[in-house]
């Protein structure tokens, strides 16, 4: 135990004594860094917002924001921290403390920290002054636009501030110019990352252990397959601040490199389970049109700075963002053993509410995508908010369509029965039909009766039917005004 530790604004601090269920939030504030709050407890406020020394594919560092309520202590061991009281002083403010300040940009308080890290790990990051536009002057914080100084205003969107106001936050980040070529923080970029560290604590009969291989955690989850497996952890806070649950045993996975591969071959593309949302979107440059679409609708940045794949299918989750883009891909899940691995459809992945196929003695090593992919295909997310909200209706489509025919359709949807699904009725009556309105229409009445959608504090059965029902016509509008309408 005395070996475990982290390093916290450059000081290694160990982590004695601290119960396995510990949140880094909890932990941190536990130890007199009280910069990071908490709002919510559930990674939709941004108050308990961190940086994490994160590698980059070039060997070098990256200063990403994370939620420290949802991340468990111990999975920090080894790791780098910043937190807002590493970044500056009353006597000596970072220049993102300084605009916010200039800007007027805080009023109580208490969701400034997790402003300043969120700002601060897009102030770092590489190639942001590569991205010139003009300030959209309409849009809020969370429409995402780049500043006229590259700022991305999607790095803020998991950040909520009740008093402020978001115009002076804004200001202040299109305010930011470049790092210093002095500045410590931007200079520590240029080093590896750390190296995930093997860790083994028990404390009051619980443990969490992160195993040095691969293949010693497929051992261990065949030898105790009660473990509860964490990679980006966002789903595991939740359960422990808001449902108290404590699991005897916790397993990080995260780090394993054989889950974490990105793959691109002329037959599929393999993406591994437990590599971060984010990075999947910035490796995948937008070779996937319908998984662009997916990720800045999916929770937030703080989220998908965390948030994987294998934890989205893993959950079982019948409202879970992934499972109908995947569904419409076509994607198969690979399910690794200590006895083997095997290849399942994805349509065939889920039997019933938050159950699935998959072994208690299995994994989730990635998921395969088939290629070539469907050239029309588009990602409807339905919910109160615009982003960081959870879908009331998600329906994914993916088609083909050859001199006017609908020669193939895979469309995928959450949130209307107690899994995600195929629409293979409304599949069904689009091959072979041509891409008109009429045929859209008839489609769509099907579409609207697929799944089994419920009532309840998001939205009643009737309205999520509704939804499903105009989707195809919303994407079939789509095709017209893009100028790819080719119907007979």
């Amino acid at each position: 135990m005395n070996d475990i530790a982290v390093n916290v604004n450059g000081k290694s601090r160990p982590l004695t004594g601290a119960p396995a269920h510990t949140t880094a939030l909890d932990w941190l504030r536990g130890a007199g860094l009280s910069g990071a709050k908490e709002g919510c407890a559930e990674g939709e406020c941004g108050a308990c917002a961190v940086l994490l020394a994160t590698p980059t594919p070039e060997g070098g560092t990256a200063w990403t924001s994370v939620n420290s309520c949802l991340v468990p202590v111990y999975a920090l061991n080894g790791q780098e921290v910043i937190t807002s009281e590493g970044l500056g002083s009353p006597d000596a403010l970072h220049p993102v403390q300084d605009k916010l300040a200039e800007a007027g940009g805080s009023q109580c308080g208490y969701c400034t920290p997790g402003f300043v890290c969120s700002m601060a790990g897009e102030y770092y990051r590489d190639g942001r002054e590569a991205v010139v536009e003009s300030a959209d002057e309409e849009c809020p914080v969370h429409d995402g636009e780049h500043g006229p100084n590259g700022f991305d205003l999607h790095a803020l969107s998991g950040n909520l501030c009740r008093c402020t106001g978001y115009r002076p936050i804004r200001d202040a980040a299109y305010a930011l110019g470049s790092p210093e070529s002095d500045d410590p923080l931007l200079q520590r970029l240029a080093d590896p990352a750390p190296l995930p560290v093997a860790t083994a604590a028990t404390v009051d009969g619980s443990r969490f252990i992160r195993p040095a291989s691969f293949d010693e955690t497929l051992r261990l989850l065949r030898d105790e397959p009660d473990a509860l497996l964490v990679a980006g952890s966002t789903d595991w806070g939740v359960e422990v601040n808001i449902r108290g649950s404590r699991a005897p045993l916790v397993v990080a996975i995260e780090h394993h490199e054989e889950l974490r591969r990105l793959v691109v071959t002329d037959d599929e593309i393999e993406i591994g389970a437990a590599l971060p949302l984010s990075e999947i979107e910035s490796r995948l440059g937008g070779t996937v049109p319908l998984l662009a679409q997916l990720f800045p609708q999916f929770a937030s940045r703080l989220i998908r700075n965390r948030g994987t794949i294998g934890g989205n299918l893993g959950t079982g989750s019948p409202i879970g963002d992934t499972p109908p883009a995947l569904l419409a891909l076509g994607a198969h899940v690979v399910l690794t053993s200590a006895d083997g691995e095997r290849e399942v459809d994805l349509a065939e992945y889920f039997t019933g509410y938050r159950q699935s196929v998959r072994r208690a003695d299995e994994l989730i090593r990635a998921v395969r995508i088939p290629r070539p992919l469907a050239k029309v295909t588009s990602f409807q997310k339905i919910a109160k908010r615009r982003f960081d909200d959870i879908s009331s209706v998600a329906v994914a489509f993916a088609l083909d369509i050859e001199d006017g025919v609908v020669t193939a359709a895979k469309i995928g949807l959450g949130g209307v029965a107690a899994t995600p699904l195929r629409a293979r009725a409304t599949e069904d009556a689009l091959v072979g039909q041509p891409w008109n309105v009429g045929t859209v229409r008839a489609a769509s009445e099907i579409l609207g009766g697929e799944g089994t959608p419920m009532s309840d504090h998001r939205a009643s059965s009737e309205y999520r039917a509704l939804m499903l029902n105009t989707a195809l016509l919303k994407l079939y509008s789509t095709t017209v005004l893009d100028n790819k309408e080719v119907s007979a």
